[in-house]
């Protein structure tokens, strides 16, 4: 599979071409070339380093819809070791492919998994309606949960997506109302619910599956009630000021920390997660054992009450 690189990962892309014709010199001439090796992978780990410790807000956005980043089924197969049973429909008008969700066990324990799915190439990126959910994916969503909370069981979402599907369709069987009800649902669930943001959060399309004991982000991703490009086509009238918007969005996981919107941001490898998934599973794993750990030492009552008191002090400032 080839490698996908931004225009500032350009850099790291020459430093890896030179170690792989190093390595394929050394073969074919049969010459020691490991010293050479290591020192360029010890300039290529500083580089690394370099580039992603300076990232702007637009390079985060860039990131966060990097083709080569895992999607939700990869984190819940990864998470579950593939012990993972989907369920399907919202029992109202059909199954939404750009909503997925189910059981799996997480280290021996039944957790309910729901999140948006984008697609890993063109085919499948139109069969999930590129990650953006119709209603009944959100009804879809709902049922799931209360299926959860029905069994006690613990219920983790991912969210990417930018934004619920804007069609027409979709305003007449109800968006609006869909992810409300979410929204004032997932408020009162008994069970623990902790929220990942793995890629994009626009709008109220997160929102309709993003009210958790836990909201947390992934380093290099966004959650806003806007995307740049809309933001500067509203403001400008073109997507040529969309770095200008990211910047003004505050829309980073650092920015978001910073103003008590989300609970945690998870750090992503040193070259994001788009280059070492393996360990961005692991880091995330750790990650959601201990909140649920957390989470478990409290009373049903007692997240409740925390949760609403959480996103009711969303928006006040002294």
């Amino acid at each position: 599979m080839s490698t996908t690189y931004l225009d500032f990962e350009e850099p790291l892309r020459e430093l890896e071409e030179q170690i792989q014709q190093t390595k394929a010199l050394g073969e074919q001439t049969q010459v020691d070339m490991q010293e050479q090796i290591s020192e360029l992978e010890a300039v290529l780990a500083d580089k690394t380093k370099e580039v992603f410790a300076n990232l702007t807000p637009w390079q985060r956005v860039q990131l966060s819809r990097h083709p080569d980043r895992p999607y939700t089924l990869a984190y819940i197969n990864a998470l579950t070791d593939g012990q993972f049973q989907e369920l399907h429909g919202d029992r109202n008008v059909k199954d939404d492919k750009a909503m997925v969700g189910g059981f799996g066990l997480l280290e021996g324990r039944s957790v309910m998994f729901i999140g948006q799915q984008k697609g890993i190439n063109t085919k499948m990126r139109q069969y999930r309606n590129f990650g953006m959910p119709n209603p009944e994916g959100y009804r879809k969503a709902l049922r799931l949960m209360k299926l959860a909370e029905k069994f006690n069981k613990p219920i983790v979402t991912f969210i990417d997506t930018p934004g619920a599907f804007p069609g027409l369709e979709a305003e007449e069987r109800g968006q609006g109302e869909a992810i409300a009800r979410n929204i004032y649902e997932m408020m009162r669930l008994k069970v623990p619910v902790i929220c990942i943001i793995i890629g994009e959060g626009a709008s109220g399309g997160a929102l309709g599956i993003g009210v958790g004991d836990k909201v947390v982000m992934l380093e290099n991703t966004w959650y806003s009630v806007i995307s740049p490009e809309s933001c500067s086509s509203i403001l400008w009238r073109s997507w040529n000021y969309k770095e200008i918007a990211a910047s003004a969005l505050k829309l980073t996981s650092t920015d978001m920390k910073a103003n008590g919107l989300v609970d945690d941001v998870i750090s992503e490898p040193s070259n994001g997660a788009h280059r070492d998934q393996e360990q961005m599973f692991s880091i995330l794993r750790g990650k959601v054992l201990g909140y649920l750990q957390e989470l478990d030492q409290k009373q049903p009552e007692e997240r409740i009450n925390e949760r609403i008191e959480k996103f009711n002090q969303m928006g006040f400032w002294k």
